[in-house]
């Protein structure tokens, strides 16, 4: 059993999150889902970002470490979208996670990252928050960290592929997603 924790997106804590969650914990996992934005939800990324703006990225921060305060330090830190940005910000903060999660785009792997820190990234090809540019500087990165990357690319498929309640969701990417993080996982 792997301690996870889900840090959804700019869209706030949805459905895809939960059943995420949900999914992770048949497969044996214990999984929290913080809501960063309190019950707020945004139908819209320009909305989303409004929210964070007013809601402010401190706030959200500091909403992520207490609902990690009790959780074990080599828990895995998830993040969805947004949720990938607040896990590159907390990560420093706990030197000893697991492995990293990142879904739907990427984040700058901070310098402090340990060697042998395991890190996945599975994100829609094309998309602009998993640019080329910005998954050469993350394998940039990891290669000087000594962290252990793996990227997973799916052409086609829209930023928001694994949510069904999105017009980007495409089943076939969002289930070998899903294969592909329980692998990860185990």
């Amino acid at each position: 059993m792997v301690h996870i924790a889900l840090l959804h997106s700019v869209l706030g804590l949805r459905p895809a999150e939960l059943l995420a969650a949900e999914r992770l914990r048949r497969a044996g996992h214990e999984v929290v889902t913080p809501d960063l934005f309190m019950g707020e939800i945004a139908s819209t990324l320009d909305e989303g970002f409004r929210l964070v703006d007013r809601i402010g990225w401190a706030t959200v921060l500091t909403r992520a470490r207490q609902a990690l305060r009790d959780m074990p330090e080599e828990a895995v830190l998830a993040g969805v979208s947004m949720g990938t940005g607040v896990v590159a910000d907390l990560l420093p903060e706990r030197p000893a996670t697991g492995a990293v999660l990142f879904l739907h785009a990427v984040a700058d792997l901070p310098q402090s990252a340990r060697p042998g820190l395991r890190v996945q990234v599975h994100a829609a090809e094309p998309d602009d928050f998993a640019s080329p540019e910005r998954v050469a500087a993350l394998r940039r990165a990891a290669r000087k960290s000594g962290a252990a990357l793996e990227v997973f690319r799916y052409p086609g498929a829209g930023h928001f592929y694994i949510d069904r309640d999105l017009p980007d969701h495409d089943p076939a990417a969002a289930e070998l997603t899903w294969r592909r993080v329980l692998d990860f996982l185990g």
